[in-house]
């Protein structure tokens, strides 16, 4: 799911790219847009804090946000508020995605929480995708994300990109 968001937000990088390569009448154009696609696990407080846009994607366990995202929060949560509790990233865009067997939404709701007390600005609805599984068999077993849930992981992840080339 993040991988495709990220290809999402690529693509709409290097069309915004080309395009004003087009207008500049084809005059070499940089994407004004640099995507990083970061494993839970290795982002710091300084990364988010060095961020124009963030896409949050975790998987929702018993109901919850759990795994690497979850520790991430945890980790960052403080970091990325000053000393009077002041949020710098303030009005910064993001969005959401969520993997989940039957619901997702008390992990969304979880991650708009800690995004409030950053105030950031959510940019589209969150994305839950539910892979249907109920029986522990099923929980604990690989998956395969669905090609429209790629597809609208790609949207998302291009709507993201082109609202921070649109200037936020």
């Amino acid at each position: 799911m993040a991988r495709a968001a990220a290809e999402g937000a690529r693509d709409v990088a290097a069309w915004a790219a080309r395009e004003q390569a087009r207008q500049d009448d084809g005059a070499a154009a940089a994407s004004a847009l640099h995507v990083d696609l970061m494993p839970a696990a290795d982002v710091q407080a300084g990364d988010l804090l060095h961020s124009d846009g963030y896409l949050f994607c975790a998987p929702e366990n018993l109901g919850s946000l759990s795994g690497a995202m979850k520790e991430c929060f945890d980790r960052c949560y403080y970091g990325v508020l000053d000393a009077d509790g002041v949020s710098p990233v303030s009005g910064r865009p993001y969005g959401l995605m969520v993997s989940a067997g039957t619901d997702g939404s008390g992990a969304a709701r979880q991650m708009e929480r800690i995004c409030t007390g950053w105030r950031l600005r959510l940019s589209a609805p969150a994305l839950i995708a539910r892979n249907g599984a109920q029986t522990p068999a099923a929980i604990l077993a690989p998956k395969t994300v669905a090609p429209d849930v790629l597809r609208d992981c790609r949207e998302l992840g291009g709507l993201l990109a082109g609202l921070l080339l649109m200037g936020g």
